[in-house]
């Protein structure tokens, strides 16, 4: 063995031991969670002051492309009065994108979608918004203006 193979060996027993997941698909799921979670605590800073709170509530995902067909994530809910917005994790992988997040508006005894919030895996860090008639509007960047259009609802 060359004294460079004897280095490299020895280099590759001293370093840390990455996490690996078991799949893809598992990396995948942790990365949705952690960013709903920091976009939960995204929400809190731009919502500071105003009085509103950002609540999270686990719910269930049906993904015929994950392994089990099915994970638990944590979706958030946005409340005044009688009244809601929602961001709920629809998906995991589709449309081209790596985590979805259905907006919803909940008032009056009904429910009226508002968008769609799109993650993309990888080194892209910006969720991207999708109103429902997307075919008139392209897609935008997830950002404070944006989400205070999309909770302005919350007050009749």
């Amino acid at each position: 063995m060359s004294v460079k193979s004897q280095f490299l060996k020895k280099l590759q027993t001293r370093q840390p031991v990455p996490v690996s997941f078991t799949s893809k698909t598992q990396a995948d799921i942790a990365e949705f969670r952690l960013r709903m979670g920091q976009l939960q605590e995204q929400m809190d800073a731009w919502l500071e002051n105003t009085g509103l709170n950002v609540e999270t509530f686990t719910v269930s995902v049906t993904d015929l492309l994950v392994e089990g067909g099915t994970f638990e994530i944590a979706a958030i809910t946005l409340r005044y009065d009688d009244r809601s917005v929602k961001f709920i994790p629809v998906f995991l992988y589709g449309q081209g994108v790596t985590g979805c997040a259905e907006v919803t508006l909940h008032a009056e005894g009904s429910v009226t979608s508002v968008g769609r919030l799109f993650m993309r895996a990888g080194h892209f860090s910006d969720w991207s918004f999708t109103p429902p008639d997307a075919s008139s509007r392209p897609e935008q960047r997830f950002k404070e203006s944006t989400f205070f259009s999309l909770i302005l609802a919350l007050l009749p």
